[in-house]
């Protein structure tokens, strides 16, 4: 499985589980996500890092809903943890 432009995954919801905020994170995500056999978009999106700093850009992922609990358990399995999102997040 590998990373699909959005409209390959149209036919069902699509879920955001993580927000990368380096180049280097989001390709060490997408290895990931890779390896576990699942398909992926990925998005440039603003997100606020903390409250002290303006909005940045970051890599949003986004996979199908049904295997959005399963990327998350694994992206947190692989030290992730930081950039998982959770559902009420999406």
């Amino acid at each position: 499985m590998v990373r699909v432009e959005a409209e390959a995954l149209s036919h069902g919801d699509l879920s955001r589980v993580f927000i990368a905020s380096t180049l280097r994170e989001a390709q060490q995500v997408e290895e990931l996500l890779t390896v576990i056999g699942v398909d992926y978009v990925v998005q440039v999106e603003p997100y606020r890092a903390s409250l002290f700093f303006g909005p940045r850009n970051g890599a949003a992922f986004y996979v199908s809903l049904e295997q959005a609990d399963y990327c998350r358990l694994q992206l947190n399995a692989k030290g992730f943890g930081r950039g998982v999102l959770e559902e009420d997040n999406n």
